[in-house]
């Protein structure tokens, strides 16, 4: 009658174990989180499968039960072993954790503790302006203006490079992210009236999109793009162009911290500048290390003229304390003149 219970319990709450669990294999698995995504069409199916292709190397032909913390400690030691990044072993757990969950939600399987690991990704690099420009000097004229973008508006370089010209609206002064479009699935508006920069690039790339559709006689949707083709990577002259400017190792999503961080000292509220950029939570200015530095300035004044006050204060050696009741008491002495000596 206890067991009963119990069972009763676990299906009210979705978790009853059945008899399948013990037949359960790595595979079964694999084949539960993969019709998951396909389901919900999640758009990092590609990643998922690259990611299983890696596990299937050490779990391929285990059973579920047998994939416990030490066999999974052993995994990671062995990617790291590889040379794999921390970062990258955490995200493939992530994607077998999550095919147990589905497992158990289903009676298949039961989900074993996993390995933590601790991880330092943190961005470091920033542009200044200068180096920026340095930068954008030897880049191909295809790729300038997607840098200039980016470095203005902090948009992800997926979102730069798909974007299209019926998302741009010249009259309202507005570029329009869809929903379904960004990392976060959310719809993004930015406004570039006023942003004078931003609506020249805007213009200018209009221009010779135009020039080139005369020319060619075709229509192209894209905002960005090499003589109407779209761009699809530009890894290799991005490098170059950094390490010829002095700046090597930068990355494009550097331009995305720079960006937050000119919002930072223009004084823009953190909640507008997220919308600005497409930051969901307020934990990635903690991640990116980013402050204020104009909030940093001010304290920094208040505590030299904290300083200045305490110095130019005089000291107690040098100054008589009286208590009122004793000050009523206290006859002022006149001050000696010539005629009473």
């Amino acid at each position: 009658m206890r067991l009963l219970k119990r069972r009763f319990g676990e299906i009210g709450r979705g978790r009853l174990i059945g008899p399948d669990i013990k037949k359960t294999r790595f595979e079964h698995l694999k084949a539960i989180i993969l019709d998951d995504y396909r389901v919900n069409g999640r758009r990092s199916l590609e990643t998922v499968n690259a990611v299983l292709k890696a596990l299937s190397a050490s779990f391929g032909d285990d059973y579920a039960r047998d994939i416990t913390l030490d066999r999974l400690n052993g995994y990671v030691a062995s990617r790291l072993e590889k040379g794999r990044q921390p970062a990258t072993i955490v995200n493939e757990l992530a994607v077998l954790r999550r095919a147990f969950r589905l497992a158990e939600r289903a009676g298949r399987a039961i989900c074993p503790p996993f390995p933590q690991l601790h991880v330092q990704n943190a961005r470091q690099g920033f542009f200044e302006e200068a180096a920026f420009r340095a930068v954008l000097e030897y880049l191909p004229d295809p790729v300038k203006p997607v840098a200039e973008f980016g470095y203005l508006t902090g948009w992800r370089l997926g979102e730069i490079l798909s974007l299209e010209w019926r998302q741009v609206d010249f009259r309202a002064g507005i570029v329009r992210l869809e929903p379904g479009t960004t990392k976060n699935s959310e719809g993004r508006v930015l406004s570039f009236v006023g942003y004078r920069l931003l609506d020249r690039l805007l213009r200018v790339q209009r221009q010779r999109t135009d020039t080139i559709e005369r020319t060619t006689g075709q229509i192209i949707r894209w905002v960005f793009h090499r003589e109407g083709a779209p761009i699809r990577s530009f890894r290799r002259v991005w490098r170059t162009a950094c390490t010829r400017a002095g700046v090597p190792g930068r990355l494009f999503h550097d331009l995305r911290r720079t960006a937050v961080r000119n919002l930072e000292r223009a004084g823009v509220p953190r909640s507008v500048a997220m919308k600005v950029t497409g930051h969901k939570t307020e934990a990635v200015y903690r991640r990116y290390a980013i402050v204020s530095e104009a909030d940093i300035a001010e304290a920094v004044q208040r505590l030299d003229r904290l300083h200045a006050e305490q110095h130019a204060r005089p000291t107690e050696s040098s100054s008589t304390v009286v208590a009122l009741a004793d000050a009523a008491r206290v006859k002022v002495q006149p001050k000696s003149s010539p005629e009473n000596g």
